[in-house]
């Protein structure tokens, strides 16, 4: 595994303003990270993802409990890049992801629970799911607007040898053309629904 070392990165965050094709979160090449489900702040919830390089890129500090209603997606400065939030509708209820600026919050996606399966809607017309795969927490997300095509997956992360590294460890692959801090937001939904962060 790569030096895990804190490093700011080069560009700056996802604002409200950019569109996702011109976002500093989007590479012509499939991308890997490694996700632990733990803060770096000491006695708190949360998660921090590594990139390739074993640079920090995004973390999450959920100070007051495990499991909250609003939890935000920082870049390693600190800088809010999605501020996500559970609404309780009817029975069920749902997660809707806010593109973040301070002077005002749009709504990116929301995730909703439909026939046990989740299902994403983006508010730039796509359509994503949460398909169950790889073990007990493994899963991959597709766009259902393009015929099911892989737009990310995350499993256990494993040595070289093939030995888990553990529960709260995993690694995210993106597909080219995607919005790597969007995908990360929705992998925090799927974490706060099943009780990981």
């Amino acid at each position: 595994m790569a030096k895990v070392y804190p490093q700011a990165p080069s560009s700056s965050p996802l604002s409200s303003s950019s569109s996702l094709a011109t976002s500093p979160y989007l590479s012509s090449k499939q991308e890997c990270f490694t996700i632990w489900m733990k803060s770096l702040v000491y006695n708190s919830h949360g998660c921090t993802a590594y990139n390739s390089k074993g640079e920090i890129v995004y973390r999450v500090d959920n100070y007051d409990k495990k499991c909250s209603s609003q939890v935000y997606l920082m870049d390693i400065r600190g800088n809010v890049l999605f501020a996500i939030q559970r609404k309780k509708l009817r029975v069920f209820g749902c997660w809707d992801g806010y593109n973040w600026d301070f002077s005002k919050k749009q709504r990116w996606f929301r995730v909703t629970r439909k026939r046990g399966m989740l299902h994403v809607d983006l508010e730039f017309d796509q359509r994503y799911k949460i398909v169950k795969s790889g073990g007990k927490f493994g899963f991959k997300i597709v766009n259902l607007d393009q015929d099911g095509a892989l737009v990310a997956e995350i499993k256990r992360k494993q040595t070289a040898t093939g030995v888990d590294l553990g529960d709260d460890v995993f690694t995210l692959t993106v597909e080219p053309n995607i919005n790597q801090s969007l995908i990360m937001a929705i992998v925090m939904v799927h974490g706060l629904i099943h009780h990981q962060l």
